[in-house]
């Protein structure tokens, strides 16, 4: 396996070059492309994972279904299927799943307790996929996964446990409604360096 690289984002959002994922998360971050996904399945739980406790980043946090970043010149639903694969091994779920921008506009700035920073142009995404979708998490990525009511998912919020761009999303997605309300934002607002 190659190098895994981020896109790195100037002001207007359009890619301004890439730099190896390994290296580029310290306290002086730059800004770069990311995602995150919530998969839902068709009762309306969503799909709540617990990061590795030795992840470079934020480790043992609660947070939605998967993130990750968008490789140079990959479209945003590959690099989402991608992370669900290698993550979440939803591969043949996430084959099937519907996608919908929500929240293409997301960017946040986060700093960790080690002083790492978080610094992203994130667009939320939802994956919409069958009952009991099958989610076997990469160890290496993920601590824990379960499917969670959506009352569930809005008391995570006040927990110190959940990520700081968890708390964010959630406090634009929760006034659109229920998971499965969430309405199509669609992809004029996505940035100019990402594809659908």
């Amino acid at each position: 396996m190659g190098v895994e690289e981020i896109v790195l984002l100037n002001a207007d959002d359009e890619a301004v070059g890439s730099a190896p994922k390994s290296t580029s998360h310290h306290r002086n971050t730059p800004y770069h492309l990311a995602f995150s996904c919530y998969v839902v399945d068709t009762e309306g739980r969503v799909l709540i994972t617990r990061r590795a406790l030795d992840k470079q980043t934020f480790p043992g946090v609660w947070t939605g279904s998967c993130c990750g970043h968008p490789g140079p010149g990959e479209k945003l639903r590959d690099a989402i299927l991608r992370r669900l694969r290698d993550e979440l091994g939803m591969g043949d779920a996430a084959a099937s799943a519907t996608f919908t921008s929500v929240l293409p506009r997301f960017q946040y700035r986060a700093v960790a307790e080690d002083g790492t920073v978080e610094n992203e142009r994130c667009p939320v995404v939802r994956a919409t996929v069958p009952v009991n979708g099958p989610v076997r998490p990469n160890p290496e990525e993920v601590e824990w996964a379960e499917w969670w009511t959506w009352d569930r998912c809005l008391e995570l919020t006040e927990r110190p446990e959940a990520s700081p761009w968890y708390r964010l999303q959630l406090a634009e997605l929760a006034p659109l409604g229920a998971p499965l309300e969430w309405p199509d934002a669609g992809q004029r607002d996505l940035p100019p360096a990402l594809g659908w």
